[in-house]
């Protein structure tokens, strides 16, 4: 198993919201992100065509331009241009609460994790929040973790801190809506200690890109799905 980290270690923090058109979220989250915790504020922004760029560079973010197309490769991109040890990533669209931002890093900053993913079951959370078709497609993909890995994962949200050196080590590739189950497996692999902590999920603010149709989340679905199964095959890295 992974050694357990040292509480010693340097806790700079970068904040990474993925952003594609969501100007309106963005002027309630980057204000209420614990900013006195946060050493970098990132916004990676994936072509929007609503002025998210100017909101987030107003609210004093650091506003990328991801390189190629993907939820994965926005969630990269922020990672390389963050320099702070320990990188907490969020969603842009006001789903992951900015007040659960200490919640999700105490784990990883106090050494007692490292891979910390925030569960959408928190008290507070709006039930219908994750549609029917999204929420069973994830338990699926929770009950695949747990027998193909023996890591017991309540959910596979996007609201989650790892080390800035844990990722890079990951050697991630999943450019998609796959890439946070691979991180998921990948750490599991790799015997490292993930850790769910229960947050206040709410309704998103604007068009849901992924979870707004059926066809999007059984997609999205499918290619969770298909990186558990992918990788369970692989031999794990000597």
């Amino acid at each position: 198993m992974h050694n357990a980290r040292e509480t010693s270690q340097p806790n700079t923090v970068a904040a990474i919201v993925i952003a594609w058109n969501e100007a309106e979220a963005l002027r309630l989250i980057l204000p209420e992100l614990p900013r006195d915790a946060i050493d970098e504020l990132i916004v990676v922004d994936g072509g929007s065509t609503d002025g998210t760029p100017d909101v987030a560079a107003a609210l004093e973010a650091t506003v990328i331009q991801q390189p190629g197309r993907g939820y994965g490769d926005a969630c990269w991109a922020g990672a390389q241009e963050a320099s702070a040890d320990i990188l907490v990533y969020l969603d842009g669209d006001y789903a992951d609460d900015p007040s659960e931002f200490m919640r999700v890093l105490e784990p990883l900053r106090a050494g007692r994790a490292d891979l910390v993913v925030g569960s959408r079951n928190g008290p507070g959370s709006d039930a219908d929040a994750l549609p029917s078709h999204q929420r069973v497609g994830n338990q699926l993909a929770c009950l695949l973790i747990r027998i193909l890995y023996r890591v017991r994962m309540e959910d596979i949200g996007s609201f989650r801190a790892i080390r800035r050196e844990t990722l890079v080590s990951l050697g991630m590739r999943e450019m998609t809506y796959g890439w946070p189950v691979e991180m998921v497996v990948k750490a599991a692999r790799a015997g490292l200690r993930i850790e769910n902590v229960p947050v206040r999920y709410r309704r998103r603010i604007g068009y849901s890109k992924v979870g707004g149709t059926l066809k999007g989340s059984l997609k999205a679905g499918g290619l969770m799905i298909a990186v558990i199964l992918r990788h369970a095959v692989r031999r794990p890295r000597s």
